[in-house]
């Protein structure tokens, strides 16, 4: 109520609950030069609509942009989606691959909709290549390169460089020791079988371990968990002791199957160890819950342990409880040092260049958005995006 000279005047306001008024409120424009096509790159079952913004995009009089779908340019229309406020692409993915459909764009808000022409006809199909993961190729090619490259160096017998790994140092002494000792060497092959590439690593790393115990006419045992591990590591062995040109040496009791089941297994080996004593054991494979059991009963019966694993979840127990241990890579590393196999001395080589190039784009590609920061020059931004896009595989 307002009182004034004139008498008394009611502002009527309007009764609880009603709808807001909306005749103030403009009809939303339609947005601009629609478009339907085949989504690019993708196995097929797609379409992209794309548009520009409603001129009221930016104020009050729009919330959003419905698609809406027909099989026919006059059919009924259905709706498959709404792209929010801003949006300018939707993708409709539930489209049949070669199948013809026809869209429209509906701008919606409070004062009503208006809706674009007919578009169409649009079809999905699948390509044979998704160039937007070109940058996919560009790192393969790179990496694939440089592995050929370097396996036809090593084939041609130039020398590749490798770094010393501290446990491979480690193995000589560890084998001259069990054999001042008078005591076996144990060598444990991980639990996996010959499918599971630590589990090759290994076994290859067994092969020069063979050898050099071959020279020292020291006892090695061998406990397996798999069948076919174990026909291989007496292969292996076998392979070793002959090139060491010690073949009658060489018993298939150096190595024998114990049992599937996991902890049946690690059960087996701790009993060989409280009972043998060896005076070095090697873990050179792919464990789990039973790394930190075996190598606790090594290290309590004061065993040298030499360790090599690729299980993340393993690698403290044996960084603690081992006198060296290869970590992760460490272990391929040293089966193709050891083996000195040209495949394999090749394709450590060459992913290691691949590292690198990727490694030195990082880089590059730091400085340049540093660059760009200090400077406020776009080329240096470009250049950085175009390292990224080229090198951050989506």
């Amino acid at each position: 109520m307002l009182q004034c000279l004139a008498g008394t005047v009611s502002l009527a306001q309007p009764p609880a609950g009603s709808p807001p008024d909306t005749s103030a409120v403009a009809v939303p424009r339609p947005p601009g030069n629609p478009q339907a096509e085949d989504t690019k790159g993708d196995e097929g079952g797609s379409i992209t609509i794309k548009w520009t913004l409603s001129p009221d995009d930016t104020s009050g009089f729009i919330t959003g942009y419905e698609i809406f779908r027909s099989a026919g340019p006059a059919g009924t229309f259905k709706s498959v989606g709404f792209a929010s406020r801003g949006a300018a692409r939707f993708a409709d993915g539930s489209t049949f691959e070669d199948s013809s459909y026809y869209y429209k764009i509906v701008a919606t808000g409070p004062g009503g909709s208006s809706e674009t022409a007919v578009i169409g006809p649009a079809r999905s199909t699948a390509e044979w290549f998704n160039t937007n993961r070109a940058n996919v190729l560009v790192i393969g090619l790179l990496i694939s390169g440089a592995v050929l490259y370097y396996i036809a160096s090593a084939r041609k017998g130039k020398k590749l460089f490798i770094r010393r790994i501290a446990g491979l140092e480690a193995v000589q002494d560890a084998i001259g020791r069990a054999t001042e000792m008078g005591r076996p060497i144990l060598y444990i092959p991980g639990i996996q079988d010959m499918d599971d590439v630590q589990t090759v690593a290994g076994v290859t790393i067994l092969g020069y371990v063979a050898r050099t115990i071959a020279e020292y006419d020291t006892r090695l045992e061998v406990p397996t968990s798999r069948s076919i591990v174990m026909s291989t590591a007496r292969e292996t062995i076998k392979a070793a002791f002959l090139s060491a040109g010690r073949p009658e040496k060489y018993s298939d009791d150096m190595v024998h199957y114990v049992t599937d089941e996991q902890f049946g297994y690690v059960a087996a080996v701790d009993g060989i160890m409280v009972r043998e004593k060896p005076a070095t054991c090697f873990y050179m494979g792919a464990f789990f819950a039973e790394a930190l059991i075996m190598a606790e009963t090594g290290n309590s019966i004061g065993a040298i342990q030499i360790a090599g694993t690729a299980m993340p979840a393993q690698l403290p127990f044996f960084v603690a409880a081992c006198d060296y241990t290869l970590i992760g890579e460490e272990l391929f590393a040293a089966s193709a040092y050891l083996s000195n196999e040209p495949r394999q001395l090749g394709s450590l080589k060459g992913q290691d260049v691949g590292k690198s190039i990727a490694m030195l784009a990082i880089a590059a590609g730091a400085a340049l958005f540093t660059l760009n920061q200090i400077t406020r020059l776009e080329w240096f931004a470009s250049a950085g995006q175009w390292l990224k896009n080229l090198f951050i595989v989506n």
